[in-house]
Order: C-alpha cells, then structure tokens, then sequence
C-alpha cells in the first residue's frame, strides 16, 4: 500500500465539522475521512434529539460528538470554545449546515415571507461568517473554512427555490471571506457537490427527477458519492491546497459544465 505524501494528509491537524445528521450527511462523510487522514476532531449535531442518529457513528471512530443549534444564542460560540479547549487550536473547519422553512422552500421564491428568508439566510449563509469569526483566531496557524453550496446558487433550478439566492449569498461571502482571512493565511472555499440523498435534500421537491436529471445530464452519467464528496473537502483542509482560496469547487460528476 502505497503511503500519502504528507502534505495530503491531515495527521497532528485539529478540526471541527459541523453538521452530522445521519449516516448519509455529508458532514457525516467529511469526518469520517478526516479521521482517516488523522486528524483529531469535535463534531456536532444540532440538538438531542438527532444525538440517537449520530452518537454511534462517532462512537465507533471515538469521536466527541457536541450539539449545536446556530439558532439558539451563544450555542455557536459554545462549540467553538469547546472544541478549542479539547484540541488547542483550529487547523480547519467544515460547515455543513442548510435549512429553511418548508412554507418558504416550497413555494416561489416571490411569495417567500421576510421571516423565512432571513432565517435560511441566517442558518445556511451568516452562521459561516458567524464562524470564522469564532474560529480565525484560534488558527494561528493558518488553515481552511469549508462551506457546502448547490449549482442552484448559479442557475435557477426547479424546485430549489428560496436556497438559491441563500446559496448566491453564500459562495459571495466565501470569497470576501478568503479576502479579508488571507493574511492570517486562513483559506476559504465552498463544495458544490452533486445531488445526493441526505436528509437535508429530502426536502426539496421532485428531488428523485433531480437525481434522474443529474445522471442524465452529467458527462460521467452518473450521482457522486459522499465520499467523493468527503475526498474534496478533506483534500482542501491539506497542506497539498495551500495555494487555493476563495473558490467554489463542483463534485458533481461534471453536471455543471453541460448546458
């Protein structure tokens, strides 16, 4: 077995990811591999009640499993502080967190109420300037935010709704985040994976025909897998990326480059 050049792995790295639902959560699949590539890591949850689908993923990898709910106040910079006097410091940071309203998500966005937008806005977009904000000065060493987008941010994609704009929103903030972090030598950038079934996804409508329609339309005919996912935001918390920033960077099987 061949061994990985040490600028492609995450040994004596601290990590913190955010987001783990289930076993299908690409939060889920970015800690499992990070943990492979040995880094040490706090995860979270959003609250008690998803423990019971989490705890004996991270159990079996010994990882510490925290709850964070980016609605509650000071639950955010609770993790944080948390996860910086368990590991010492931060080396990097994924966030995988998305939600709005069914109401907003499923109606047009033209009818979206001002109170579901700013709350998608505030879950799936500010909550990652929340958390640089938090973190940055726990990097002293430099290191990478990892936030996940959709090709909905870019195009307008049937039944996706009120995430497009907030997903816009958000691949826009990573690259002003990369501007204003870069000197800290903090490095910023979104995943725009493909669709897959996680939890999250479960509830756009007619996500089946968007699967379907991502098969037919990708050059590799085809869904990616969460790991795959996981292998490009892993690869970016590596010293192997150092020169990338401020990018939004497709897993998608190729979808996004065919009209």
């Amino acid at each position: 077995m061949t061994t990985l050049p040490h600028a492609f792995q995450l040994q004596g790295k601290k990590g913190l990811v955010l987001g783990l639902a289930n076993e299908h959560s690409i939060a889920w699949g970015c800690a499992q591999q990070a943990h492979a590539m040995g880094a040490d890591l706090v995860t979270s949850c959003l609250n008690d009640k998803a423990r019971p689908f989490v705890e004996p993923l991270t159990q079996a990898l010994g990882l510490d499993l925290q709850t964070c709910n980016i609605e509650t106040p000071d639950d955010l910079q609770h993790l944080v502080q948390y996860a910086v006097g368990k590991l010492g410091r931060l080396d990097f940071v994924i966030h995988s967190i998305a939600w709005a309203p069914l109401q907003d998500l499923h109606g047009r966005v033209v009818d979206s109420s001002s109170v579901g937008f700013a709350r998608a806005m505030e879950v799936s977009c500010h909550s990652f300037a929340t958390l640089a904000q938090l973190c940055a000065p726990h990097m002293t060493e430099g290191g990478s935010l990892v936030t996940m987008t959709y090709l909905g941010a870019d195009e307008a994609v049937p039944h996706y709704g009120l995430m497009g704009p907030v997903k816009a929103a958000l691949e826009s903030l990573v690259r002003y985040m990369a501007l204003e972090l870069g000197p800290q030598n903090i490095r910023v950038h979104a995943v725009s994976p493909g669709p897959i079934p996680t939890r999250a996804a479960s509830g756009i409508e007619a996500f089946d025909a968007l699967m379907q329609n991502n098969i037919d339309k990708s050059p590799l005919r085809r869904l990616v897998s969460l790991q795959e996912i996981a292998n490009l935001s892993t690869f970016l918390c590596t010293d192997a990326a150092s020169g990338m920033t401020g990018q939004t960077i497709y897993v998608d099987a190729g979808s996004h480059a065919v009209a």
